[in-house]
């Protein structure tokens, strides 16, 4: 009988899942990746994965709610990088080329996975509109800042930039996104 696991070794395990099936969903998508791949990935048995997340759903909340965390932390550092309401704004739209820019950049995780599985996982639902919900209430105190009293032309801006990112293959739609928001901050007098 094998040794019981150790704490640290369910968090190794844990991350060490959670980057093969982000990797793997993230390139391929969520539906068209079985979890013989993500076994085959991770290096886990089959029985560890699904010790660790139940279901297929229950994995892909967990990959959402970590990619998450560190997805709107890289935005607020660059943006917290800069000096000024107007210039921290700006900054989100030089990330987001920044980001379109990467190798392998596919859009936006979120947009993808409810492309994917929309109402039919509302786990998944709940975390796509979570996530929105979230990067949404950081463009409106970051537009309100910078002089703007209605933050929805924003969300609409970046949101559109990611996803015309994602179907061009064009990063510069952020350079684009970003001078609109320029023309809206200088109508607003700021």
């Amino acid at each position: 009988m094998p040794a019981p696991l150790t704490e640290d070794q369910v968090r190794q395990d844990g991350a060490a899942l959670l980057d093969a099936a982000e990797a793997l969903f993230y390139e391929k998508g969520v539906r068209a990746v079985g979890m013989d791949e993500v076994r085959a990935a991770s290096g886990l048995p089959l029985k560890r994965i699904y010790r660790l997340h139940p279901t297929k759903d229950d994995l892909v909340v967990a990959v959402l709610r970590r990619r998450d965390a560190r997805w709107r932390g890289r935005l607020a550092a660059a943006v917290a990088e800069r000096t000024g309401p107007r210039e921290q704004l700006l900054a989100v739209f030089d990330w987001l080329e920044r980001w379109f820019a990467e190798p392998g950049y596919r859009g936006c995780a979120w947009i993808n996975a409810f492309g994917e599985l929309g109402p039919a996982s509302p786990a998944v639902l709940a975390e796509v509109r979570a996530h929105k919900e979230a990067f949404h209430r950081d463009l409106a105190t970051w537009s309100r800042a910078a002089g703007l009293t209605d933050p929805a032309p924003v969300h609409l801006l970046a949101e559109g930039a990611i996803v015309t990112a994602a179907v061009t293959g064009d990063p510069t739609t952020a350079a684009r996104a970003r001078t609109a928001v320029e023309t809206l901050l200088s109508a607003a007098g700021h």
